[in-house]
């Protein structure tokens, strides 16, 4: 409760005062190196890492988003979708090096081989209701058979 009714009335007094709690802030950021424990090098250089993490961080993430970009585009393109300028933006933003992960590439053949099975002939057969593929492959060659029969009888004539 203290906190509550500090931060409320400190707010208030520190617009009040104006510009007099300038020079305050000047001494802050010239020892704000000395405020952390730290000397002027230690500072630089713990900035510099920070600024580096940054920059480490900004890139993964790029990557992570033209992974997505890239998977997206496939998806659009297998469906024949439009296109979208972002996502081929963020493709380009990554430099064009962007490969998808293993298991998502891995599910994406497996669709292709769904697909692919779907489209043949057996597999537009067995997309027919009320069919038995087992008794049409039986009568099948039960009526090869009775060719091969009778071309047999007529070689024998």
């Amino acid at each position: 409760m203290a906190f509550m009714v500090k931060s409320m009335v400190g707010g208030q007094l520190k617009n009040l005062t104006g510009g007099l709690g300038g020079e305050e802030k000047s001494e802050g950021e010239k020892s704000e190196a000395a405020a952390q424990g730290m000397t002027r090098e230690e500072f630089e250089e713990y900035q510099r890492q920070l600024v580096d993490e940054k920059m480490e961080r900004d890139a993964n993430f790029a990557q992570k988003k033209a992974e997505r970009a890239t998977l997206r585009t496939h998806l659009r393109d297998k469906y024949r979708l439009p296109k979208s300028e972002l996502d081929e933006n963020q493709i380009q933003l990554a430099g064009n090096d962007v490969e998808l992960p293993k298991e998502l590439a891995k599910m994406i053949e497996e669709d292709n081989e769904e697909e692919a099975e779907k489209d043949s002939v057996l597999g537009q057969l067995t997309s027919i209701p009320n069919l038995d593929l087992d008794t049409l492959k039986d009568k099948a060659q039960a009526t090869l058979e009775d060719i091969k029969q009778t071309a047999e009888k007529c070689c024998i004539m």
